[in-house]
């Protein structure tokens, strides 16, 4: 992975829509233009990675600092790469250094995707779900979620 940058913002949109057309077809919301245009309009090259596989570009991820956590979002991969453990790669090395912050990490998903499955194998439970949208989250190991700072007591004990 590398850091993405402003001129990543076209393949990233082509990708995107590749990737959602089937899920969107089926839901009945696929729109050519506006697939791209939603992703231009959120594409920040400040939280957002390009996945590279033998030098060309194969994907990207964002993972954007929200209140208590991270959202998860903008993460496609070439259909040619789907399960050969690139993405689940990918998403185990975000997580993990989510988990070394004690933080959650959330993201939706699009009802009926096959990519539900493999937020499930890395700890994502449901939220909600709406007629399109799952919304959905995962907790730090407790092991790993900051403490409280012990309470000092004054006066005697």
């Amino acid at each position: 992975m590398r850091p993405a940058t402003a001129a990543d913002v076209e393949p990233v949109a082509e990708l995107r829509a590749v990737v959602l057309r089937p899920d969107l077809e089926r839901l009945g919301r696929y729109d050519a233009r506006r697939v791209r245009e939603r992703l231009r309009d959120a594409f920040d090259p400040a939280h957002t990675w390009v996945i590279e596989e033998g030098g060309a570009f194969a994907g990207c991820v964002a993972l954007r600092p929200a209140g208590d956590g991270h959202w998860l979002e903008h993460f496609y991969l070439d259909p040619a790469l789907h399960g050969g453990g690139i993405g689940s790669g990918v998403l185990r090395t975000l997580l993990e250094r989510c988990d070394r912050e004690g933080a959650v990490v959330r993201l939706d998903v699009l009802r009926g995707s096959p990519a539900r499955r493999l937020y499930e194998r890395h700890g994502f439970t449901v939220e909600t779900e709406g007629p399109v949208d799952v919304f959905m989250v995962r907790e730090p190991p407790r092991s790993r979620r900051p403490r409280p700072a012990p309470r000092c007591r004054t006066g005697p004990t």
